[in-house]
């Protein structure tokens, strides 16, 4: 870690409240950061740590409180202003032009042009090799967009805000979408713009990754400010405890089962990808009743085809797939859904699990609005279909508790808990649970893990899908590993062994 300038404050917030109508997001909430330190914001999922970084950027005014950058007192009513003053934003979802250049999309709004207003494109993009090769950030100029990972997209945006002067960088779940290495040479880059004297806040809930990147962590709980720490000083269950506001447990609890019949049988499976590549070569899996089977496996090795082809959203080549002995192959999301019991938590929330205009009531009901419970004669019954949502709102913990709220409003793990509330509720014999705790806080994660170990108590079937070796060794009861669309092993999870199925992910032999 870099020195910590200790005698230049570059931010300062003071009692910065916001409201939205009745609902107080922050309450006099106070935040110091200093030059070329890295400063965590740590909260669940709700507790408002990116309400208070987007009245910072400018994007949300504040109820009351003031602002000050690098000592002076501003007044930031829109993100231009705080561009002008040195602060940059990288949002958890990033914003960028997919069919423009990396160049085009840094210099967007500020270009370099010649004579008659045309675009100097050799000096824009001279400019930005100049600066990731200043900080380390690896990327090629004249690449287009779509054609770059995630990590290196991140870069770009990154590099946008560098590009318009940034000292102080705001980086909204910076890891929630990378991979291991990907999140090291992120802390390799964090590391060059701090010794740069760039001071950066991160808002997250990654226990570990606070550890491993930030100097000091505000905490804050339900809107409030809980304390703020040197993270050197306090361990990760410390910081689980103080987000949360009781102790958490990191160690899913769960008593030895026997598994029942048989709910899930795939045999010789193939599937394409929408390139018409195969992904899926002939792959063959089972998972009984009152079990937790967790796929391990490298991104990309087929979980997401093989997922959408279990659920109906892809069509398989060749192959069987069965729910309790039914054949369910190539049938309709609607038939195996309501027909044959199986319910998705789906990978990406926001394109596959919720509407965002639609209310929490509303996607409560997407998959069972039809049912006697929700409509009469072509008519929903919304008393019903409200007091149902009340039901799962206070079960689930979901925040805020207002039926009545856009889906779009809610942070991505609440929008997350409405979906696990949904399917949950449905009463399926088999849960395809798709990276089901994928931007939760640690206490949502330790909420989940319970769920899907109720399901199983129940008597139900659960495929675990994650990219987290861990949460796969901490939750299931058997482990398969895929590797080239293929499964190369099944372990007990009791007797796995990290470094076995690191082996078998790489296509090595137990």
């Amino acid at each position: 870690m870099a020195a910590i300038d200790f005698s230049h404050i570059a931010v300062e917030m003071s009692g910065i409240t916001k409201k939205f109508g009745d609902f107080v997001a922050n309450e006099e909430i106070n935040l110091t950061v200093h030059r070329g330190e890295v400063h965590a914001l740590l909260g669940e999922n709700g507790a408002g740590k990116t309400t208070l970084m987007n009245v910072l950027y400018g994007l949300l005014k504040p109820s009351t409180g003031t602002i000050k950058i690098n000592g002076k007192s501003l007044n930031i009513f829109d993100p231009n202003i705080a561009i002008k003053n040195g602060i940059g934003m990288v949002h958890q979802h990033f914003m960028l032009v997919e069919s423009f250049s990396v160049t085009e999309n840094i210099v967007l709004g500020n270009e370099s042009t010649k004579s008659f207003g045309i675009l100097d494109t050799e000096r824009a993009e001279e400019e930005v090799v100049h600066l990731s090769e200043q900080y380390g950030l690896t990327v090629d100029a004249k690449a287009l967009i779509q054609d770059l990972s995630v990590g290196s997209q991140q870069r770009v945006e990154i590099l946008k805000t560098l590009y318009r002067g940034a000292n102080i960088l705001i980086l909204d779940e910076p890891t929630a979408v990378l991979t291991p290495q990907e999140i090291r040479e992120l802390v390799a880059i964090i590391s060059n713009l701090t010794k740069a004297g760039k001071s950066i806040i991160i808002i997250t809930h990654k226990l570990n990754e606070i550890k491993q990147m930030a100097d000091f962590c505000t905490i804050i709980r339900r809107g409030r400010h809980v304390d703020t720490v040197k993270v050197s000083e306090v361990t990760e269950e410390e910081l689980a405890a103080k987000m949360v506001g009781r102790e958490v447990s990191f160690k899913v609890a769960k008593e030895k089962q026997n598994p029942g019949e048989k709910i899930l049988d795939i045999r010789e499976l193939y599937v394409e990808d929408s390139r018409g590549v195969m992904v899926v070569n002939g792959l063959n899996l089972q998972l009984h009743k009152g079990e937790i089977l967790g796929i391990a496996g490298v991104d990309g090795n087929g979980q997401t085809q093989l997922i959408e082809t279990l659920t109906g959203l892809r069509k398989a080549k060749s192959g069987r797939i069965e729910v309790l002995g039914k054949n369910i192959t190539n049938l309709s999301p609607g038939k195996i859904i309501n027909k044959h019991k199986v319910s998705h938590i789906p990978e990406d929330r926001q394109k596959r699990g919720l509407v965002f205009e639609f209310d929490i009531a509303e996607n409560m009901i997407l998959e069972s609005y039809f049912k006697p419970a929700f409509s009469k004669r072509f008519t929903l019954l919304r008393q019903n279909i409200y007091k149902n949502a009340a039901t799962l709102i206070e079960k689930f913990d979901i925040r805020p508790q207002d039926a009545t709220v856009q889906a779009k409003s809610l942070s991505g793990g609440n929008q997350q808990k409405m979906i696990i509330a949904r399917e949950v509720s449905n009463e399926p014999e088999l849960l395809v649970a798709a990276q089901p705790t994928r931007g939760l806080d640690v206490g949502a994660i330790e909420y989940v893990h319970q769920a899907l170990v109720a399901q199983r108590n129940e008597g139900k079937a659960v495929l675990l899908v994650s990219f987290e070796l861990d949460e796969v060794m901490n939750v299931s009861d058997r482990i398969a590993v895929i590797f080239e669309g293929k499964i190369v092993g099944v372990l007990d999870a009791d007797d796995a062994d990290e470094k076995e199925i690191g082996l078998l992910m790489a296509g090595g032999t137990a």
